[in-house]
């Protein structure tokens, strides 16, 4: 017997799959609690980040950059070419400009591309597109500088947006794609793997880009051959990989969970097996914090909701599914096409923009962030 339920609150969409306004009961466990979400003062006040398909990354502990994307530009619904700096002040997040270090550099209005914080400090972009037929080619390099101390204070961050030399044989011909910090032989790497191509193709492969030589190396990678897929997620973890979910070639939603482990040659290919299987999803995030893997929001299309945020213990296995409760907003939560930074000290998820163009139901954007604090599921409370 399948059953047809809509919720109107919590949102999942179908961002790259013709629309389906219904989901099948069949395949799920149901929900193991509930997730409240949070909205300060502050944070309602944040209404310039109505977007999808952009990216955000925590430059340092009070200041979280998010790079283009789609989505409200006074009035108008367009690629974003702005850098965006939501600025943490006496435990509120607000909004900052962000003062590019040189004049007559831009963001180029990318959007389902990269950006990832390395270890060194400064944050690498990769891919993305322009449209659905122009990949954006160049790999930019984005780094906070100090504020001139002679000058007058600026509203925001000082960051400095540089176009890196191109890389040999480095394929940055795609998006939604995931690229991650690895290490080998004591060496960075950046780990960039799956995601679509020109003419919609999806990836199965991956690079290892040296990030101090700027150049692609052979690493060896043993196990099994990965599906391709792309709008996946992919997180570092004990210097390899955690990859969830995404949309395979045939447009098939996953829920396997893969572990790219270091070993003495290079990489292994290893599954994680979760108990109960993890309900497959795509156009989610993910964090990893103290042994556990959270999947943040997503589409899927075999259960009465839509992804809350699930928890993987990667020492057992064991996985557990929770609802968003959105009471405490005015609008339904968008929960596809979003970002999110998980602050480790508040043991809480801070989700920006999210949402996504409909033929039939029209725009639908996340009007500013919300926290999700996930304390007393991590504690199994």
């Amino acid at each position: 017997m399948v059953g047809v339920v809509f919720n109107s609150r919590v949102m999942g969409g179908c961002p790259h799959r013709p629309v389906m306004d219904w989901f099948s009961l069949a395949a799920f466990t149901g929900f193991a609690g509930t997730v409240a979400v949070s909205v300060g003062t502050a944070d309602a006040g944040v209404t310039d980040l109505r977007r999808w398909g952009h990216r955000s990354v925590h430059m340092a502990p009070d200041v979280i950059l998010t790079t283009g994307g789609f989505g409200d530009c006074r009035g108008c619904h367009c690629r974003l070419t702005d850098l965006h700096a939501l600025i943490r002040r006496e435990g509120k997040w607000t909004s900052g400009d962000v003062c590019l270090a040189k004049s007559g550099e831009a963001w180029d209005g990318r959007l389902f591309h990269t950006v990832t914080l390395l270890q060194a400090g400064w944050a690498v972009v990769v891919g993305g597109r322009l449209s659905p037929v122009s990949p954006a080619r160049e790999a930019c390099r984005l780094r906070m500088l100090e504020a001139d101390s002679s000058a007058a204070p600026p509203s925001g961050p000082v960051v400095e947006l540089t176009q890196l030399p191109p890389v040999e044989d480095l394929a940055l011909l795609r998006w939604r794609h995931t690229a991650t910090e690895v290490v080998h032989q004591g060496e960075s790497y950046l780990f960039i793997y799956g995601g679509c191509g020109p003419g919609q193709s999806v990836r199965a492969d991956w690079c290892f880009l040296h990030m101090e030589e700027l150049c692609c190396r052979q690493v060896p990678v043993e196990g099994p051959l990965p599906v391709g897929r792309h709008s996946h997620s992919a997180c570092g973890w004990a210097g390899g990989t955690l990859v969830a979910g995404g949309l395979d070639a045939t447009e098939r939603a996953l829920g396997s969970v893969l572990y790219l482990k270091p070993v003495e040659r290079g990489f292994q290919w290893c599954p994680v097996d979760t108990c109960p299987l993890l309900t497959p999803r795509y156009s989610h995030t993910a964090h990893v914090h103290h042994g556990k893997l959270l999947l943040v929001g997503g589409v899927w299309f075999h259960a009465p909701s839509v992804p809350g945020v699930a928890v993987i213990d990667l020492a057992t296995g064991f996985t557990a599914e929770y609802c968003i409760d959105t009471a405490a907003l005015e609008w339904p939560l968008m929960l596809h096409n979003h970002s999110s930074v998980f602050m480790p000290d508040e043991e809480a998820v801070l989700l920006i923009g999210g949402g996504g163009n409909c033929f039939s139901f029209g725009s639908h954007l996340n009007r500013h962030p919300v926290c999700l604090p996930l304390g007393d599921i991590l504690r199994g409370k």
